[in-house]
């Protein structure tokens, strides 16, 4: 049994995560979330 854990879906669940566990960084988490799945898209492993 092969287990494939891409890298979007890991950032998507700690962003997740971390907005429960502290919803002031909303702001924070959501421009760092964009950041790195344009990066992770560009870079063509999205």
């Amino acid at each position: 049994m092969n287990l494939h854990l891409g890298l979007t879906p890991l950032i998507s669940l700690v962003a997740g995560i971390l907005i429960l566990v502290m919803p002031r960084l909303l702001n924070y988490i959501v421009a760092i979330y964009l950041i790195a799945i344009g990066i992770i898209g560009l870079m063509g492993r999205g």
